[in-house]
């Protein structure tokens, strides 16, 4: 029951982020004098609607968005008596800059707002390359169980450990494994389990570096498979457990947290402009998850996608997992929309860049200024961009439902 409620709590999350940045356009408009005609959450049928002075606010039958209906978008909109001078083509280009601005930008001040939320009731997690990195030290030697059961659980085992015999103590610190610096525990036994007939470690005790070499046994363990089965494997395994590394949160008061709230959102920018920047190399990935082969934990979601994971933050009680993904996808509906092709916003304020470069020129030289674009010479490639975008979409969606993402 609490899987189906999150999946629906992030549903209508969703819709109201692409509300929240259709706000973002409908009061720019009005705050600049052009004429908001509707403001509509969803499609389809309208459910309800009223009108508030000029301007029809609503809520309409499919949960997928919303718009806003701004006069004279396009010189081919047609136009009341009272619009033709407020028409957002007819405004100076700042102003018509601004509005197509103002609905990615309300999507990343909703992330900057939610983050800071996050910061002071759960903290903030350590993102970037070197989020998971913590240093490597040895609790204690163990025996070295033979096999595991069918549940995955090592069995019963007895005699010395082949760290203990090479002298790896309590405390160590481990630096490397066969030249290999190791970046934290997971790395340590992954590598480990790669190995086999003796493990040369670098270990640094005391303020001093040894180098130990440590006889590696071959051990069965279980492995999950695609499908969700265990499946026994041989391992190198050393005899060794190892001290939990520190949790990767930062953890903030009221005041620290402003600072904070700042920094994590740039990162989280770049790590977003990155995901943007990367997402035409993940369609072989996703099609090779559609076709039998391992989902990369990284690869893009769709809205349902996005939306069953959510279901199982919640399912888990894990809130502060449940508002960073909401924060990821704000930051990325902003980012994204920013991109410079039509029909998104940045591909309408690429040509208002245009026009405005093109008629600072063409005044350099004595000349009147060139008119606005004619978008009906941009339909072929916006159709273009339509068509792929909706391709990837169904794709996208194709592989949350036959290989979803499991985040836990």
């Amino acid at each position: 029951m609490s899987f189906a409620i999150g999946v629906v709590l992030f549903a209508v999350a969703l819709v109201l982020s692409v509300a929240w940045h259709e706000c973002g356009h409908m009061w720019a408009a009005q705050a600049t004098g052009m004429k908001v005609r509707r403001y509509f959450v969803g499609f389809g049928p309208t459910l309800w609607s009223t009108k508030r002075g000029e301007t029809e606010y609503g809520i309409k039958l499919i949960p997928a968005g919303g718009f806003c209906d701004i006069a004279g978008m396009t010189p081919y909109d047609e136009l009341a008596d009272d619009e033709r001078d407020r028409a957002m083509y007819r405004q100076k280009p700042w102003k018509r800059f601004v509005v197509l601005l103002a609905g990615p930008a309300q999507n990343i001040l909703l992330g900057l707002v939610l983050v800071f939320i996050v910061a002071i009731a759960f903290g903030l997690p350590k993102i970037g390359p070197d989020a998971n990195n913590a240093p490597v030290y040895v609790d204690k030697a163990t025996c070295v169980a033979p096999s595991t059961d069918a549940k995955g659980e090592p069995v019963a085992c007895s005699g010395p450990s082949p760290a203990a015999q090479a002298g790896l103590r309590s405390g160590d610190q481990v630096v490397a494994i066969n030249g290999h610096r190791v970046d934290n525990n997971a790395d340590l036994i992954m590598t480990t389990w790669k190995t086999s007939g003796t493990a040369q470690l670098e270990v640094l005790r005391d303020g001093k570096t040894l180098t130990l070499d440590v006889p590696v046994a071959q051990v069965q363990r279980m492995q999950r498979a695609d499908d969700g089965s265990l499946k026994p494997i041989t391992v190198g395994a050393i005899g060794v457990q190892l001290n939990t590394p520190p949790e990767p949160i930062n953890h903030y008061n009221v005041a620290t947290a402003v600072p904070g709230t700042f920094s994590f959102t740039g990162q989280l920018l770049v790590e977003t402009f990155k995901a943007l920047v990367s997402l035409p190399s993940k369609v072989s990935g996703l099609w090779a998850a559609v076709t039998g082969g391992e989902r990369a934990t990284d690869s893009p979601v769709s809205v349902y996608g996005a939306s069953v994971m959510g279901g199982q933050t919640v399912e888990r009680g894990q809130w502060s997992v449940f508002l960073l993904l909401l924060i990821s996808v704000n930051l990325f509906l902003g980012l994204f929309n920013l991109v410079p092709l039509l029909p998104l916003d940045g591909g309408h304020m690429a040509i208002v860049g245009y026009e405005k470069g093109r008629d600072t020129v063409r005044r350099w030289f004595g000349k009147a200024p060139g008119g606005v674009v004619d978008y009906y010479k941009l339909m072929p490639i916006t159709y273009a961009v339509v068509i792929v975008m909706a391709g990837f979409m169904v794709l996208t969606l194709t592989a949350d439902i036959v290989n979803p993402i499991k985040i836990f």
